[in-house]
């Protein structure tokens, strides 16, 4: 287990804008933040192909997008590893990889790294979440306990997108995200 302790970019404050990006996904699509207007919150999470604690997290990042995407929750992945070093992470293998996983959000590829680096991002996953003024209103990990959902006793994530939808203040803003490192190019 990696514990993040601040030695990469900053990471975006709670309050701040987020930043806007243009990353193609694995649809074939182009997506920015202007893709989910209308949405009520946004959740990106930087994660990627191969990292064990990403993986293990997929289900459930999927179980959340199909139970709030119908409460006008977006959902997206971005992944940002160096692909050249790390080819498991390039953008071929990232359709493959959205298309075995069944993922059912668009799945972005920040080649530039820029956009992890605008964020802070610092692991995968990192979870952002947005509220509809697409202001960061949490960022961590999903929940406590990455290698049995059964044992979880802090869902994170879930509890912030509902703060968010009944109107409230996220009472747990951040919480330290668990994962590997982003392989910075």
């Amino acid at each position: 287990m990696v514990l993040i302790t601040q030695s990469g970019p900053e990471t975006l404050s709670i309050g701040g804008d987020a930043p806007d990006f243009n990353l193609p996904g694995t649809d074939g699509k182009n997506y920015s933040l202007a893709s989910f207007e209308g949405s009520k919150a946004v959740v990106i999470s930087f994660t990627c192909n191969h990292c064990p604690y990403a993986v293990a997290y997929e289900d459930r990042f999927i179980s959340l997008a199909k139970e709030f995407g119908p409460k006008d929750v977006a959902f997206l992945a971005i992944c940002c590893n160096d692909a050249e070093n790390y080819p498991q992470d390039n953008f071929e293998n990232m359709k493959k990889h959205a298309d075995q996983a069944g993922f059912n959000f668009p799945y972005l590829r920040d080649d530039s790294q820029d956009v992890a680096k605008a964020y802070g991002a610092v692991c995968t996953p990192h979870l952002f979440l947005l509220d509809g003024a697409r202001k960061l209103v949490y960022e961590g990990r999903i929940d406590d306990n990455w290698q049995d959902p059964g044992s979880v006793k802090s869902q994170d994530l879930r509890t912030a997108i509902e703060a968010v939808l009944a109107g409230n203040p996220v009472t747990n803003p951040n919480t330290n995200p668990m994962g590997c490192s982003i392989k910075w190019k």
